[in-house]
Parts: C-alpha cells; structure tokens; sequence
C-alpha cells in the first residue's frame, strides 16, 4: 500500500530542506568575530555582497565605500555569499603579503578550468606550482633591453596610428576614444609581441580586435555566466559544453599553433613572444614539472594580448579624458612632447620617451584614479597569523587588497578627485609608502608587462597630442561613471571628446 504526503509532512519537510541550506549558507558567519575582525553584518545566501553580485556598484566604488567606513581598522572581513574574505587597509599588513611572506600568499584564489576555459591556464590565474616556473621563463621578453630592441616596431604602429587618427578626425572630429585606442593597442601588441600585421586600424572587423573586444564586452549574458562560476562551480561544470567560447578558443589556438609552426618550417626568427613559446616547448627540461601543451603555451599568448592592449587602451583614453578637462596640463604635456621629439630629429624615441618626466606624472596620476584591476586578491596556502597582530588565518583563506580605494584615500592623496600629476613628483612619490601605489600589483606577482604598458601608453598620448588638442564635447559624460558590470574600470557611456587639429 503506498503512502501519500499530507501536507503537514510536505511542509515539515520543505521546513528541515530550508534550515540544512540556511545553515549551510550562514555557519562560517562567525568567522571574522571570532577572530577580533570588524567587518559589516552579512546577509544569508548572500553575505555582503548583495550589490555586487545584483550589478548595482562597481567593486572598486563597493570596496572604497567599505575601506571609508572602517577608517579605523587595519584590517575588515567580509563575505562572499559564504565565504570570508578579509580586505586589508594597513600598508605594512599589504607589504607582508605581497612582498616579505609572498610564499603564504604566493595563490590569487583563481580557480580555472582548463576544459571549459582552455585559456584561463594563464600567469594572472595559475597556480603557484605552474605559475613560478612559468614566470621566470617568460619574463625575459619583457626587460628594458629587450623593449628597446623591439621600440622601432612600436613607433612604427605609432605612425599608422597617426594616419588613422588623421582619416579618422576628417571624418567626424567627435571619437569615441576607448575603441580609438584599443586599435592602436591591438596593433601594437600583434606586431611586438607575435611578429603579426593585425591591421586592426585598417580593418573595422579585425579577427583579433574582434575577439579582444568580446573579452571584455559588458553584457547581462556574460554577467549570468560570471556568477554561475562564482556561486556555483558545480553547476559551471555541469554547464561546460555550453559554457565553451569555440570562438575565441579555437581561433587563438590555431592562430598561435599554426604561426610556431610556420616559424619552424621556414626557419624564421623574430625574437618576439612567439618564439620565446616555442623555445620553451622545444626544451621541456627547462619546466620540467610541468606539461607544455600548445594550449598551455597559447594561453600565456592569450592573456598578453588581451592585457595588453585593453589596460593600455583603457589607461590611455582615461588620460585623455583628464586632459579634456585639464587644458593647462595638456599644454604643458604638449610642449613636453613637441621638445622631446624636436630634440631627437623629429621621431619618438625610447630615450625620448624616458626622458618625458611630465609624460610620467601624467602616467601615473592617471593609474591613480582609474587602475585598471580595482582589488588584488590573494589567497593564502597555509596557515597564518598577522604580524603585530593576534588574527590568524587558515590555509586557502582570501586576502583583499583594495587599491581603488588606497589610491583614491584623501589621507593619502588630498583631494583624490582632482586630476593632480604633481602628485607624482619623484621626491613626493618617494616620500608614499609602496603600498600606497598599485596600479600594477607588488611583488614576485605583480605585473609582468608593466613597463611594455608603461612605454605603450605613452607613445599613444605622444602621438594624439603632438598634433591634436582633445576637448569635451555634448556627448562627454561628466561625471565619470563607474560602470558595475566591468571586470576593468570602464565608464558608463564610453568617453567621447572632440579632437582639434593643432
């Protein structure tokens, strides 16, 4: 005889089922109490960070507001749904973790995928076993030697760059400037970097300006997806065959597959990131723990492009937003640059370029205001207790850093919203503590294409303002508004600015 559920039992059931996953989703929520920690009181099933995972704030603009209301506290702790996370305020306590104990936290807490995302096995996501050995092989690429003997190529997308901007302004004086400078970045990185002519100012439908823009598109679907592989990596997995970009992966794959092997074929050296690849697929017994597939080797190539040329792209049309709204400090910049090039027989030069200490300020007060990754994070790989402090962590506990919020600290830079370059005075700058300054991370993991970014950028603002004056214009969007579905900082409405021949 079967028996049918009354009611009572349904509900009592749908009682228990609701407390087992309550309890789950709220017994870690003393974690950071019972520790000393001050933090905000959590949400069930959501923690803290109702706003961000609803897409309401920018998780620079959330951290910031968090990092203001505990001015008081070295250290906050939050929650990620469920689990604890803890946001650093104190510089000393950010110095330990990414410099003098970097083994604990040598981890970014990035889980990757490597049959749903064959790409993602890159050096900003890997793991520390896969991430050390691969760091120091790839690092020679990116010394000031090597950016030397390779600037003739930068200059020479510079000067395509000029022409295009040229055809460009004739046109329709009023650019939308993000998409400008992604071209000039895609150029750059693809002749530099992989010996390729990507011809993305040529080509309004580029295959690689294409696919780097698809990257990083802001769209409700990718934003679905993102939380799907936060919240629930089980269900991401279970997701997989339709989680699976064949795009993107499959035309990175072949691309940087078949150039390694037409190189080989042919016999052809250009000293570039490519050939850095195949040098260390040909000789496995220098990363002999671990297994260089072509895909492992094309998702170093990967994050190179789309670092390259979307946080260079972004930081130079944030530069020229300030300088739309700074006119005495794009002059001075100006004459800065028409000097520089006059005194090197009219080009760009790499000591040029070096020598523009204005060009620098400007550089950095824009990676000030707008770095491109708002939080570090980190994640440590054993136990640990704070120097100076009794709060100890357990292994494979997240570490924050907020640096939107440090670098927009009105205790540390007066009056953070003014475009301030004099800021970065070499005696004032050296005067911050390091922490204070993270546009590109700190440590044996910071970033390792910092310098090719730092001379990238600058050429680009070379060439606009050596013959253009940038202004706003009706459709400038004033104030800057963070955008809260963007990974990178980006605007809400794209920036706009009028350019005038000079």
């Amino acid at each position: 005889m079967e028996y049918c559920w009354g009611a009572t039992e349904v509900l009592a059931g749908l009682g228990v089922a609701f407390v087992v996953v309550y309890y789950y989703f709220t017994w870690t929520f003393d974690f950071w109490s019972s520790r000393g920690v001050a933090g905000p009181k959590p949400e069930p099933f959501l923690g803290n960070f109702r706003e961000l995972m609803f897409n309401r704030t920018y998780m620079g603009d959330y951290f910031k507001r968090l990092y203001n209301e505990y001015g008081d506290e070295p250290m906050v702790g939050v929650y990620a749904r469920r689990t604890p996370v803890l946001m650093l305020r104190d510089p000393e306590l950010i110095k330990n973790v990414l410099i003098k104990d970097f083994g604990v936290f040598a981890d970014r807490g990035i889980t990757t995928y490597a049959k749903i995302e064959p790409l993602g096995q890159h050096l900003f996501s890997l793991e520390p076993e896969r991430w050390r050995p691969l760091r120091v092989n790839l690092s020679p690429v990116f010394t000031s030697g090597k950016l030397k003997e390779m600037f003739y190529l930068l200059t020479e997308c510079a000067e395509h760059f000029e022409d295009f901007l040229g055809t460009m302004v004739a046109k329709s004086p009023e650019l939308e400037c993000r998409d400008l400078t992604a071209k000039f970045t895609t150029d750059v990185i693809g002749v530099c970097a992989f010996g390729l002519k990507m011809n993305a100012l040529a080509e309004e439908e580029s295959q690689f300006r294409k696919i780097g823009r698809k990257v990083f598109e802001v769209s409700l679907l990718k934003s679905i997806r993102l939380k799907i592989r936060e919240a629930t990596p089980w269900l991401y997995k279970l997701l997989g065959p339709f989680m699976y970009d064949r795009e993107t992966n499959d035309f990175f794959i072949g691309s940087i597959t078949e150039t390694m092997e037409y190189r080989r074929r042919n016999n052809i050296k250009r000293n570039d990131f490519v050939d850095l690849l195949m040098e260390i697929r040909d000789n496995p017994e220098k990363i002999s723990q671990i297994e260089m597939t072509d895909t492992l080797l094309t998702a170093q190539a990967f994050v190179f492009f789309i670092a390259g040329y979307e946080t260079s792209s972004t930081t130079i049309s944030n530069a020229l937003y300030e300088l739309a709204l700074n006119q005495d400090v794009q002059e001075k910049l100006r004459q800065e640059v028409r000097d520089q090039i006059k005194e090197h027989n009219g080009s760009l030069t790499f000591d040029g370029i070096k020598s523009m200490k204005y060009m620098h300020k400007v550089f950095y007060e824009t990676l000030r205001k707008y770095p491109p990754v708002a939080v570090l994070m980190r994640k440590s790989v054993k136990e640990y207790t704070f120097p100076g402090t009794s709060v100890t962590i357990p292994k494979d506990t997240r570490v924050w850093i907020p640096a939107y919020a440090i670098q927009r600290d009105p205790q540390i830079y007066p009056n953070p919203e003014v475009f301030d370059p004099e800021r970065f005075d070499e005696e004032i700058h050296k005067q911050r503590h390091p922490a204070h300054f993270l546009p590109f991370g700190d440590g044996p993991r910071n970033c390792i294409g910092a310098r090719f970014a730092n001379y990238q950028s600058k050429v680009g603002i070379a060439v606009i303002l050596k013959n253009y004056k940038v202004d706003v214009c009706d459709k400038t969007c004033i104030p800057y508004v963070n955008n809260p579905r963007a990974f990178l900082i980006a605007p809400v409405g794209g920036i706009v600015l009028k350019f005038t021949k000079v």
